[in-house]
């Protein structure tokens, strides 16, 4: 079962839900208030700006993105896969992104690659197809996952900021590695997704600063209609998944 953030509704459910599955997190959605709902936009133009703002200042990763998408509009993987190398990085672009974002399109130009599906496949599967992909690591898998498609269940475990929110949230003597983030965060499946919204939060509260990429606050706000609409209610399945098993 996958659970979706695709309004502020769907996030404050499963935040609420959340709470109930771990009393340890009442504290700390006191201290950081409840998140809003971050998209981007989905596919290849989503992957892509992310692609584009890796390593980068959030100012040099928007002026890049700035330019790649009005060079290309509409902004279609093919467009990508058939552009000059030279003409891309005249944009900004490194030669290891270009080469990511070439391989992208040719993947998807080859139906090899379904950006979308990968908004209902478990959390970590999705992982592990994005990561496959050349030049995309965790954190851009991510990203991705939470911020285009929406996915409940993502679980960015080598986020730093999510990382420091987490080891003072729970008391922790260091910071949690990427590693030891995984089974800290078994409690809180299968909205590990929302879980990190929340310690996104606790850390702007505790440190005053964003620690978040993921664009615009979309309060209200549904993204990817289609998709949306042929999702069940996404309030039944947080409380299915808040449920004893006993009861299922």
């Amino acid at each position: 079962m996958t659970v979706h953030l695709d309004t502020q509704a769907d996030l404050e459910s499963a935040i609420a839900a959340l709470v109930r599955q771990d009393p340890r997190l009442k504290p700390v959605l006191k201290v950081a208030g409840m998140p809003a709902l971050r998209r981007r936009e989905p596919g290849y133009a989503g992957l892509a700006a992310i692609v584009c703002g890796q390593q980068l200042s959030t100012a040099s990763a928007a002026a890049i993105w700035g330019r790649v998408s009005a060079a290309f509009d509409p902004f279609h993987h093919d467009a990508l896969r058939r552009a000059r190398a030279d003409r891309l990085g005249r944009l900004g672009l490194s030669a290891a992104k270009i080469k990511t974002l070439k391989s992208l399109a040719r993947e998807l130009a080859a139906e090899r690659l379904n950006l979308e599906a990968l908004a209902d496949a478990d959390a970590d599967a999705a992982h592990d197809t994005l990561t496959a992909l050349h030049g995309i690591g965790p954190w851009t898998a991510d990203v991705y996952l939470l911020f285009c498609l929406g996915h409940g269940d993502a679980w960015p475990a080598g986020d730093l900021a999510v990382q420091e929110a987490v080891k003072i949230g729970l008391g922790l003597t260091t910071r949690p590695t990427a590693k030891q983030m995984a089974p800290l965060a078994e409690p809180w499946r299968p909205l590990r997704g929302a879980a990190a919204h929340l310690w996104w939060n606790y850390y702007r509260a505790l440190k005053k600063r964003e620690g978040v990429i993921g664009g615009q606050p979309k309060p209200n706000a549904v993204l990817n209609t289609t998709a949306v609409a042929k999702r069940s209610s996404a309030k039944a399945k947080i409380a299915a998944a808040a449920m004893p098993e006993s009861k299922k």
